[in-house]
């Protein structure tokens, strides 16, 4: 029996969900961004792809230290420039009231990842340039495989006096 100090349960102002019913409509769409705006979203994302390629393919080559320092330097550009196309593509639909041009999201997504793989390889090169030079020389000398790995041997002593060198033991 109900008293009169009881309160009627609230429902909620969304009924609930079931599997078995279709979802409510979606709100409103926004309209399409410009085609320009579309253009260069997909040029951001097809940036930083290649961006992503040229760091992932173009610095594997461990021998030839100059080449791939020079490569993770373009990546580096390029990654930059495909962000900043990107966010200026988000930036214009959003300003726009339009939807997010196609491409952009992902745009961004790679741009920082390029910009972070690239950047931290360039350090790479940069810092450790000269003892990569110089396992370079002592492996084109080597002509038996001790020689090779006491080249080896020498190259990680030069980098971990580096590393010593660098944070200051």
């Amino acid at each position: 029996m109900a008293r009169s100090t009881d309160r009627p349960p609230q429902r909620s102002a969304r009924p609930p969900e079931s599997p078995f019913l279709p979802p409510p409509p979606p709100g409103p769409q926004l309209p399409p961004a410009e085609p320009r705006l579309q253009q260069r979203g997909m040029a951001a994302l097809a940036l930083t792809v290649l961006s992503l390629l040229a760091i992932l393919l173009g610095t594997q080559d461990q021998e030839a230290a100059d080449r791939a320092a020079v490569v993770a330097a373009v990546a580096l550009t390029v990654a930059v420039v495909g962000l900043v196309l990107a966010i200026t593509a988000m930036s214009g639909a959003k300003r726009t009231r339009a939807g997010r041009p196609r491409g952009a999201l992902g745009g961004v997504i790679l741009g920082v990842i390029g910009l972070v793989l690239s950047g931290s390889a360039l350090l790479y090169f940069i810092v450790f340039g000269p003892q990569l030079d110089q396992r370079d020389t002592c492996l084109n000398a080597a002509n038996t495989v001790a020689e090779q790995q006491a080249c080896q041997t020498q190259f990680n002593d030069s980098v971990n006096s580096r590393i010593r060198t660098l944070s200051g033991r």
